[in-house]
């Protein structure tokens, strides 16, 4: 791939410093990276400040670690589809569902007008993986407060992806922690990522920020997943009875993170290592609509302050995460999704390209970090089509 022209990643340089620098800051800081399906950097850049407010915990650096909570599914996906390799699991099998998670067995469906009906079909391994299992986040729809739905009838995000990781556990025998240590984060070198950080990681770590009711950030007392970090702190703390969360329970760098990315541009193998994770025809499946059937996701997403900042999913769902294009440069079949704590990743195998915006600041949907990490992924596309057009690549 062309290397992105200085005057492009200068471009960007200034523009991540100014969202995170002076009194008035928009952001209290921020980590951008992007790569290639080589696995090489096109771009990183740290910005801001570790904790706003907090001068004595340091700047941003490349390796600061962030809670990456729904960054997470795209690894357990992967997780999952190794073991479909493997013949451990299918993805349409409901039987091995039911007999190694058999509280979704009887699961019913709630009706507006209160009634319990049964479901018309049983859920699968593709269906937690698709979120068209019925399950959903409450805090996202207040409707699924009341009730949820039917198993393959609807595209609901939730904790599909969780009870996928449920399944994980229970036919290997592995924590999730563990397997995914054994086999993604070992396999591919990384040191940073993890459901249970170590003390050395946790001090690199990035303060989590909460946005009061007049806009005000401060630094939040307690994490999210302060369980996890207290077990990362513990060594003689056992995780083995702790409930992983495959939707959202991973701590990650953008370096890390990214080399998953790679990984999947990479059709399966890293471009570093050498290590296949998965098999191309796997990765294919993986980005494969899933919901062609479905009302499309351009019109059906999740609820956003102002939809233009948001991405429409026009190519559909893929396993665990959205297909979409989009004005920044992507291509259609691009996967990308977030993280609660305002992160944003995106995976666009034609292009070979790939990045992660990394921000820890709560609630979700933060309009200038939104904007910031569309315009980086803007900028880092038209920078590399100029350098196309300057010289062959």
């Amino acid at each position: 791939m062309c290397k992105l022209p200085s005057p492009s990643t200068e471009g960007l340089i200034r523009l991540i410093n100014m969202a995170c620098a002076g009194p008035d800051r928009d952001l209290p800081g921020v980590v951008a990276m992007v790569v290639d399906k080589n696995g090489d950097q096109v771009f990183a850049h740290a910005a801001g400040q570790r904790g706003h407010g907090h001068d004595h915990l340091g700047v941003m650096q490349i390796d600061t670690l962030f809670w990456i909570a729904s960054c997470t599914k795209l690894i357990t996906g992967i997780a999952c589809m190794q073991l479909v390799e493997r013949g451990v699991l299918t993805l349409d099998d409901t039987e091995i569902v039911q007999r190694h998670c058999p509280e979704l067995r009887h699961v019913r469906v709630l009706q507006p007008d209160g009634r319990l009906v049964e479901k018309q079909r049983d859920i699968t391994l593709r269906m937690l993986l698709s979120h068209t299992a019925g399950f959903g986040y409450s805090f996202i729809d207040a409707n699924l407060r009341d009730h949820n739905r039917p198993p393959g009838e609807a595209w609901e995000y939730g904790i599909g992806v969780d009870w996928a990781g449920f399944l994980l556990e229970r036919v290997t025998g592995q924590t999730l922690h563990e397997y995914m240590q054994q086999h993604i984060f070992q396999p591919l070198r990384l040191i940073h990522i993890s459901m249970v950080p170590n003390e050395a990681n946790q001090a690199k770590m990035a303060c989590m920020h909460q946005q009061d009711s007049n806009g005000q950030l401060y630094v939040r007392k307690e994490h999210p997943f302060q369980r996890s970090l207290a077990i990362g702190q513990n060594p003689n703390d056992s995780p083995s009875s702790f409930c992983f969360s495959g939707g959202a329970g991973c701590f990650s760098t953008a370096h890390d993170y990214c080399r998953i990315l790679s990984t999947l541009l990479n059709s399966g193998t890293c471009p570093l290592t050498g290590t296949q994770l998965l098999s191309r025809e796997t990765v294919d499946e993986m980005f494969r609509n899933q919901i062609p059937h479905l009302a499309p996701l351009n019109r059906k997403h999740m609820p956003a302050a102002k939809p233009e900042l948001t991405t429409a999913a026009t190519g559909g769902g893929g396993l665990t995460f959205l297909l979409s294009g989009g004005d920044t440069g992507r291509s259609i079949g691009t996967a990308q999704w977030t993280g609660l704590p305002n992160l944003r990743w995106w995976c666009d195998r034609e292009n070979g390209l790939a990045g992660i915006f990394c921000a820890q600041i709560l609630p979700f949907g933060d309009l200038k970090a939104f904007a910031l990490a569309e315009e980086i992924e803007r900028q880092v596309y038209a920078g590399l089509s100029e350098a196309r057009r300057g010289r062959p690549c």
